[in-house]
């Protein structure tokens, strides 16, 4: 028996199809799902998720977001998710650096969630992109 993975994001959907296992990091930490997991609502945070099948592991970086798991069903509904090997760890770093000397420097509020969701975002790209990221 297989689990369905549905990993869909504002702009696209990331992943469509049969998968063996998924690691997720959840707000209640790393959780692994397989087919026949119990129904779960979980909300998904900033990190790395796995998709193992066939032996075969691919690994993209997410932000945050929600996961639903029932009947062999397993939604990622992300707010943003990128595979590791369309990570470009230059853009990554230089999104890094300009977001946390924008934080350092006192905007208001709302300028400062957007630059913060930019910061999450490349921390977790950068983390995935050197584990996996081909050479």
């Amino acid at each position: 028996m297989k689990l369905h993975l549905s990993i869909i994001t504002p702009s696209q959907v990331i992943y469509q199809g049969e998968v063996d296992e998924v690691i997720i990091p959840t707000e209640e930490g790393i959780i692994g799902v397989l087919p026949e997991h119990t129904p779960l609502l979980s909300k998904l945070v900033p990190g790395e998720l796995e998709i193992k099948t066939k032996g075969q592991s691919q690994h993209l970086a997410v932000t945050g977001g929600f996961i639903e798991v029932s009947n062999n069903q397993l939604t990622i509904l992300a707010d943003y998710a990128i595979h590791a090997q369309d990570i470009n760890i230059t853009k990554a770093e230089e999104a890094k650096k300009r977001a946390e000397k924008l934080m350092s420097e006192k905007v208001g509020d709302i300028d400062y969630a957007e630059i913060e969701k930019e910061f999450v975002r490349a921390i977790a790209e950068l983390k995935v992109a050197r584990h996996y990221k081909p050479k």
